[in-house]
């Protein structure tokens, strides 16, 4: 009688366990869910830059490969960061050689756009979960996986496996006209609503004309 209760105790503390563990793998790979909405919070101040989200190119996808892309990264990356409170389209971006994370992140995805890449989403989110703005960035979707795209911070691409769940909370996403509110399992939410914005005040000036 002692034994069978002995083993049914260790048999109860073993499903706990497991049931444990699949409980917090669950929630360190459980992924963000993009749920398909009619409006944002951030349509009307977006509307300056609507026709750009729009953008249909003519040429083929298959030209853009990650270096590519990395060129494009790291020539946007050497903006000087100014923030602006106008959404500013891409055409304002290269005439004043100044941008914020928004700014930025728009032209790259202009001309992506342009060059018929199509897997790729405007996200409006916290670049980390405690930050007080919110930030801008890309997301690309490839055959090699998915890649985030923050032209504000980083000169290259990096893959969205990301060490700590804290980093580039997505809350919003924007695919042509196709609009997304963002869910993740362990991330903030949107409340109130802030500014989009972040970055320093005081990186060098750069030539746009090569941006191509």
């Amino acid at each position: 009688m002692i034994s069978t209760s002995l083993s049914h105790r260790r048999f109860s503390w073993f499903h706990l366990s497991l049931l444990a563990y699949i409980a917090l793998a669950s929630s360190l790979f459980a992924r963000p869910t993009f749920l398909p909405v009619e409006s944002t919070p951030y349509d009307r101040q977006m509307l300056r830059v609507q026709p750009i989200l729009n953008t249909v190119g003519t040429d083929c996808a298959d030209g853009v490969s990650l270096p590519v892309v990395n060129q494009w990264m790291s020539k946007l990356r050497q903006i000087p960061y100014r923030y602006s409170k106008q959404w500013q389209t891409p055409v304002e971006v290269s005439i004043t050689r100044r941008a914020d994370c928004k700014g930025k992140a728009m032209l790259l995805y202009e001309i992506m756009r342009e060059k018929g890449v199509t897997d790729v989403r405007f996200i409006i989110g916290k670049r980390r979960a405690s930050d007080w703005f919110t930030h801008a960035w890309l997301e690309w979707e490839t055959a090699d996986g998915t890649y985030l795209l923050d032209p504000t911070f980083n000169r290259r691409a990096v893959r969205m496996q990301r060490e700590s769940r804290e980093a580039y909370v997505p809350l919003f996403a924007y695919e042509g006209v196709l609009r997304y509110r963002v869910l993740n399992p362990t991330g903030p939410t949107e409340i109130p609503l802030r500014a989009v914005a972040a970055g320093k005040p005081s990186w060098p000036l750069f030539n746009l004309n090569n941006l191509e």
